[in-house]
């Protein structure tokens, strides 16, 4: 069952063959004038180019092999050779039908599916999630969301930043404030099981540690034998990261559960620790390592670079590894324990140097064949200055806060708009939290992710426009026409198209799966939330135009009734790709 746009390049391909021209010229897309075709093909123009010949008069032979179709209703010649195309009744009718009944709404499944893992998340141990952590975790949810929707086995891996060097700077200034504490002793223990420090420690000790390292070197050389140390296995610094990493978690839970994000692996960068030492022999074995000013480095730089890369740092001068190096170990693992087709990273687009570096290395390892990773880059998310978003005084703002930020606004724009005055105070606060979840992840999803954008919370929350908030709204509104229908005995039957808002919105269901390929081949979530925002408001000019539970004839009723049971499925299909859920009711 293909999409329509598939459907029609196989024929108008066929027509093109049939005059001699190259078939892969007739490639079909949707029309850039609804209002005087459906779909459209320009090959004609690219043929004549070719051939040094005239565009209209290749056009009429491909049109001439075209009139008689049985998909098509009119088939007509534009400009110097464009080919519009409208789709016979009959033709849209029978795809509508399809859609409706199709559990997958019109989505396709890959022929040849793949392994594929998407590192996403990324926040660091003994630290709050702050606002820099919100793009990577929607663009990574949605992304795995995805590649799993289209056939792919996927596994979502959060990798944290929990063996680098904010590990030694904080067992510095716990040993600062507790040289007494037993994790301090270089002895085999046994260590307490309680933690020495709360979140709210951590939170105050990394700031205080990692400022003072900027200023004082003695203190950074400390740090950095720490890290040494905590890395070569002392036990006490072992035992008390192992706090560090368990306090952490529970807070990174709950934002990453408050924003419905899933992992199926909690893997950080220690987890490939065991695999350095043996991985640095067979780099020094291969002769990638080499030396310089006491460290260790493998050189990525090619031969026509446009700009110099510098080498990867594999070992430090104080022996430990490094951000890159626990990469490349990690890169190992995975062969070793999924043996992934495909690594997404979807990092921030500043560290765009830093993987090219590792994908090279890993490449010229043979880790990973060319091609297998790919940096999945975003921009940052800006205030009103343009800047990465600051609080008003100007430090950085707590994830946790900021989704608190946005209840708040849901639950004072669903008062605002009269909605949510029929739930109980258990419904409201889940329906709230979904507004909330909603505004932030389309605001953010809405975009290329390789763009920047303004954080806007009022707009973003808005019930009206391109938001989250809209499009739940406008789901709800169909769940409650459904309850409507259900309560007088309307029930769905087959579709037929007839009214011009009916064909519209075939139209716009059967573009569901041309969304899922685009977005799926750029890794672009923007494209599937466009069409669920398209969808919407199509879907709003059809209940304007097409009255369904008071149509008349009578008989009317049950089609237009299947078409909003197949717009809410499809809806609600696309807004779960986007890690949205719909409340019920509002």
């Amino acid at each position: 069952m293909s999409d329509l746009k598939r459907r029609l390049t196989g024929v108008v391909s066929a027509a093109f063959a049939t005059c001699g021209l190259p078939p892969e010229l007739g490639r079909v897309t949707v029309s850039d004038r609804p209002d005087l075709a459906d779909f459209q093909c320009n090959g004609a123009l690219a043929a004549a180019k070719a051939a040094r010949a005239n565009p209209r008069a290749l056009a009429e032979q491909v049109v001439a092999q075209l009139v008689d179709d049985p998909h098509f209703s009119r088939v007509e010649i534009a400009g110097p050779g464009f080919i519009n195309l409208t789709l016979n009744l009959d033709v849209l009718t029978e795809r509508a039908r399809q859609l409706a009944q199709d559990e997958r709404c019109g989505a396709e499944v890959l022929a040849q599916p793949r392994r594929v893992v998407v590192d996403y998340g990324g926040p660091n141990v003994a630290k709050p999630m702050h606002v820099g952590h919100l793009r990577a975790s929607i663009i990574g949810e949605s992304i795995k969301r995805l590649f799993r929707f289209r056939g792919d086995q996927v596994w979502g891996d959060a990798h944290f930043g929990d063996w680098g060097f904010q590990m030694g700077l904080l067992i510095l200034a716990v040993g600062d404030e507790q040289p007494q504490s037993p994790f301090m002793q270089d002895t085999d223990g046994p260590f307490p099981d309680e933690s020495p420090v709360s979140l709210a420690d951590l939170e105050r000790l990394y700031p205080m540690a990692a400022s003072r390292a900027k200023t004082d070197p003695d203190y950074r050389d400390r740090a950095r034998r720490a890290t040494a140390e905590l890395q070569n296995g002392r036990k006490g610094y072992r035992a008390l990261w192992k706090h560090f990493v368990d306090v952490s978690r529970m807070a990174l839970e709950r934002e990453f559960n408050a924003l419905d994000i899933r992992f199926d692996l909690w893997n950080g960068e220690s987890d490939a620790d065991p695999l350095i030492p043996e991985m640095v022999s067979e780099l020094d074995a291969r002769g990638l390592l080499v030396a310089d000013q006491g460290a260790r480095i493998i050189r990525v730089a090619r031969d026509g670079d446009k700009r110099e890369l510098p080498p990867l740092l594999v070992v430090s001068s104080e022996g430990s590894a490094m951000y890159g190096t626990t990469d490349l170990a990690t890169i190992l693992d995975r062969r070793r324990k999924i043996d992934p087709d495909l690594v997404l990273y979807v990092v921030d687009q500043r560290q765009a140097d830093h993987f090219e570096q590792v994908f090279r290395a890993a490449v010229m390892a043979e880790y990973a064949p060319q091609g297998s990773l790919e940096h999945i880059g975003f921009g940052t998310m800006n205030g009103a200055d343009g800047k990465p978003f600051k609080t008003r005084e100007g430090g950085v703002l707590k994830l946790h806060d900021l989704i608190e930020m946005a209840r708040d606004k849901a639950r004072a724009r669903l008062h605002e708009a009269g909605l949510g005055a029929e739930l109980s105070p258990a419904e409201f606060e889940e329906t709230a939290h979904r507004v909330a979840v909603a505004a932030l992840k389309f605001a953010d999803l809405g975009n290329f992710r390789g763009t920047s954008y303004v954080f806007d919370l009022d707009r973003f929350m808005s019930f009206e426009g391109k938001t989250g908030p809209y499009l739940l709204y406008q789901s709800v509104r169909i769940k409650s026409l459904l309850r409507k229908g259900a309560e007088q005995g309307v029930t769905a039957a087959e579709i037929t198209v007839a009214e011009p808002a009916e064909r519209e919105l075939a139209l716009a269901l059967d573009a569901f799966e041309t969304a899922l390929a685009e977005a799926y081949a750029k890794r672009a979530p923007n494209i599937i939330a466009e069409h669920a925002y398209r969808l919407a408001q199509t879907f709003s000019k059809f209940y304007a135009a097409c009255p369904i539970l008071v149509a008349e004839p009578v008989s009317l009723r049950p089609s237009r009734l299947a078409f909003a049971t197949a717009t809410l499925a499809q809806m609600e299909t696309t807004l779960r790709l986007l890690g949205i859920e719909t409340p019920d009711r509002m």
